[in-house]
């Protein structure tokens, strides 16, 4: 069946969602052509000395990351969602705070608690009268204590998905498995568990993703991985042909990671079919329901509590004054970078979701696709991507420019607020395109049939019908931008304008001197910024729970 053709406004919308679908994709052409042209000389020489070691320190740490995000988001998803205990219903919230973290926040955090100097090790010395030599305490600053760090803030990725599937499972097999003679942790492992496996996958993925993204932690911490690795090449090495090259390794194992999780989510389904018997909550003893509150309290714990307590303490004692001009200035910089970058990357997932929606088919498809990808890509590897072809760009314009009109036009992209824009939209476009689309499923074709008899075309509709309809989910959209935004370092390292630093900035280059109190003020208002959108969401979880 011929198909018909595009009208004048789906034609504009074809072109804006291929002008974002080739933005998508120049740092992957532009990693992948530096680290083919480049000199390899500066490759050679980390081959003979340490990139077997990044190797082998992201990969353990994919691992213990992995490991710690499945064991504690499943068991305290069950927990809350399968049985009865006391303080339920205060964890089945709580248990998401610490997606609000950066795991660099925790890492300073923790310096200060478990360090030499810190209270801890202070305290046991002068209780026991031991001298710095008498004891063994173990080291935080440590690929182990990396790990830990991260774990304690990815985990939320695995509980919120595990207690979704749990919410969704039906009780018939669990209970046929206990009328077998199962016992209760006997029927999770056997039933329940692997009933939930595509949505566990899916959030263990997504934590390694955003592991192997990871660059203040295992910066702070000296843990040398492909992240730090490429920041070492660019900044301390100059050597952009190096930093290209462990950008393309990492590019590769972050994409084999993306279409793992596309696999999980794609091949392992189970029959959740509507009128299913919900599954009934298991009131656990007095004694089971005491060790189910430690065990949900631990997490809750270790990645709010006491980071905050510790942060607040610090920042008590710190020099750092939050109203200064100078604090008042990064402050203004975060806020209109995430705000700016918020905006363009839903405007960016509306084009591409609307354009789907509207001319399913292989353009379509494709620049949907390249918007999802970015998730998957580290802040840095986007990064050095973008400002090779950038540079290479401003260069030749700059050349043309002065041969022929004798102007010399420097470089009007390369180190611009706009491109470090374009880096965030690049790297988060996909939480975007998850929230629209998570809304626009739930309005109907014939919706979109009736305004088009209306005289609407599609920009009539988009305005006049769609965002309405959708601004509850735009706005979850933008809010989820616009705080990972204001996490994110390593983009920001490398591509912000001169003398233009935020406040994830700031608090990296005051714990990279180890003047951790200073640190703290601006982690304080990171983690507090990063609170509202993780409230929001935990107000939709008590809306959406089992009763």
């Amino acid at each position: 069946m011929p198909r018909r053709p595009l009208t004048t406004s789906e034609k504009g919308f074809s072109l804006l969602a291929l002008i974002i679908g080739l933005i998508c994709a120049l740092p992957y052409f532009g990693v992948i052509l530096a680290a083919t042209t480049g000199s390899f000389d500066t490759l050679v020489h980390l081959v003979e000395t340490v990139l077997g070691r990044y190797a082998l320190s992201t990969l353990w740490l994919v691992v213990l990351v992995s490991i710690g995000t499945f064991a504690i988001g499943t068991g305290s998803a069950w927990l809350v969602t399968m049985t009865e205990f006391r303080g339920r219903r205060f964890f089945e919230i709580a248990l998401v705070l610490p997606l609000a973290f950066p795991a660099y926040v925790l890492a300073y955090a923790y310096t200060h608690v478990l360090d030499h100097p810190g209270i801890v090790q202070s305290s046991l010395r002068a209780v026991m009268g031991w001298g710095p030599r008498d004891y063994w305490f173990p080291e935080i600053r440590s690929l182990g204590g990396a790990a830990i760090m991260l774990t304690l803030v990815l985990y939320p990725y695995v509980y919120l998905l595990a207690r979704a599937a749990f919410i969704a499972q039906n009780a018939t097999p669990f209970f046929a498995a206990r009328a077998l003679g199962r016992g209760p942790m006997n029927a999770f492992f056997t039933v329940s568990l692997p009933m939930a496996r595509p949505a566990i996958a899916s959030g263990v993925l997504l934590a390694a993703m955003e592991t192997i993204a990871d660059f203040g932690t295992v910066s702070y911490f000296g843990v040398q991985t492909f992240a730090t690795g490429i920041y070492t090449s660019w900044f301390s090495m100059a050597d952009r042909g190096a930093a290209a090259q462990l950008s393309m390794g990492l590019l590769a194992f972050a994409l084999l990671l993306a279409v793992l999780e596309r696999t999980s989510r794609g091949d392992a389904k189970y029959d959740a079919s509507r009128g299913s018997r919900p599954m009934a909550r298991m009131v656990l003893s007095r004694r089971a329901g005491a060790g189910a509150l430690a065990l949900c309290a631990s997490p809750v714990l270790l990645g709010v509590v006491i980071p905050v307590l510790a942060l607040l303490t610090m920042a008590i004692g710190s020099e750092q004054n939050l109203f200064s001009r100078r604090y008042i200035m990064f402050i203004t910089n975060s806020l209109t970078l995430a705000g700016v970058a918020a905006l363009v990357t839903v405007g960016a997932a509306i084009i591409l979701g609307t354009l789907y929606r509207v001319v399913p088919g292989r353009l379509s498809g494709l620049t949907l696709y390249l918007g999802r990808i970015g998730y998957a890509v580290p802040g840095g590897v986007i990064a050095v991507g973008l400002l090779v072809p950038l540079a290479a760009f401003d260069n030749a314009l700059d050349a043309f420019m002065e041969a022929r009109f004798d102007i010399d036009t420097g470089l009007l992209i390369t180190g611009s607020i706009w491109a470090l824009i374009g880096a965030y939209m690049i790297r988060f476009l996909a939480a975007a395109l998850g929230a629209y689309e998570g809304g626009i499923t739930a309005i109907s074709e014939n919706i979109d049939a009736a305004s088009r008899v209306l005289g609407q075309g599609v920009f009539g509709t988009l305005r006049r019908v769609h965002v309405p309809l959708l601004s509850p989910s735009l706005l979850t959209a933008m809010l989820i931008v616009f705080v990972d935004v204001m996490k994110e370092l390593p983009a920001t390292l490398i591509m912000r304008p001169f003398n233009y630093d935020t406040l994830a900035v700031q608090a990296y280059r005051l714990a990279s001197d180890e003047r951790l109190q200073g640190a703290a003020v601006p982690s304080l208002v990171i983690a507090g910024i990063g609170l509202v959108p993780v409230i929001l969401l935990c107000r939709q979880l008590a809306g959406r729970g089992r009763p």
